[in-house]
């Protein structure tokens, strides 16, 4: 297969071939008519990212996120960047091509995305309203349990929470990604927990003076609310983790590996 084959079976299994006339979906790297030896998926495709695809002999990475650092993967402020070049130059000598599966990803039948993550978790079968991702019944816990669950779930170390440790909590939110910053309605995720009475919203990316403000009084209201901060990239690996097991059935021999990104920060 070449790259526009297996680019036009991923729209087709997800979208029914739907295609979006406007979407960041496009080649970051290579060319459409390159003959895939194998394939990579992954969160971003980063430098370390790219080296393991090139080291494992796979020259199609299959990103959520962009490659050059903007939405759209803009190049003309890169004209004269020192990390672009050099980026660049590592795809362009090792024939490596980059396509963003991230619109369509998400307005497949059912998004991708929280499919894995879900999945991760194990709690296909605790979602509060069948139509829709973004909130889950569990058995009774408290907070910093349900901290510990996670960060064992996401192989994280440290995680950032507003609420107390100690509160009881069984209705849980998730936004992963950007969902948290209210997805074109920054009061988006403050109604959710208000409508959905949930105890928990988990976030990937926050803005501290919108839902982190909400949680936090109130808590300081003595109201049952509490607030875990994952972040952007592990809320969204895992669902490009279970893709490469998604694709599988269409990629007719063709290997597919799933290369975590992991997560950016150090805590110091």
């Amino acid at each position: 297969m070449n790259v526009q084959e297996v680019i036009d079976r991923v729209l087709e299994k997800s979208c029914g071939g739907r295609k979006l006339e406007q979407t960041c979906d496009v080649l970051a790297s290579g060319s459409p008519d390159m003959e895939v030896t194998g394939i990579v998926t992954t969160f971003t495709a980063t430098v370390d990212v790219i080296r393991k695809a090139i080291a494992i002999g796979a020259n199609l990475i299959i990103t959520h996120e962009p490659t050059y650092f903007t939405g759209a993967d803009k190049l003309e402020w890169l004209e004269n960047d020192p990390v672009y070049a050099a980026k660049k130059k590592l795809l362009d000598d090792n024939g490596i091509a980059i396509w963003r599966f991230h619109d369509h990803m998400h307005m497949a039948e059912s998004d991708l995305i929280y499919d894995g993550l879900i999945r991760e978790l194990g709690w296909e079968k605790n979602k509060l309203d069948p139509s829709s991702p973004w909130s889950y019944v569990i058995e009774p816990t408290t907070v910093g349990e349900l901290t510990e669950f996670f960060k064992m779930k996401l192989g994280m170390n440290d995680l950032r929470i507003v609420g107390k440790p100690e509160s009881p909590c069984s209705r849980i939110g998730i936004l992963v990604g950007g969902g948290s910053l209210g997805l074109g309605r920054e009061e988006m995720p403050m109604e959710l927990m208000r409508d959905k009475e949930l105890d928990v919203m988990v976030c990937g990316d926050i803005t501290e003076w919108t839902l982190c403000a909400y949680v936090n009084d109130a808590s300081m209201l003595g109201m049952n609310k509490a607030m875990i901060v994952v972040g952007h990239e592990r809320t969204e690996e895992w669902g490009m983790k279970h893709l490469a097991e998604w694709l599988l059935p269409i990629a007719e021999g063709v290997p597919v590996t799933f290369v975590d990104a992991k997560e950016p920060f150090l805590y110091l």
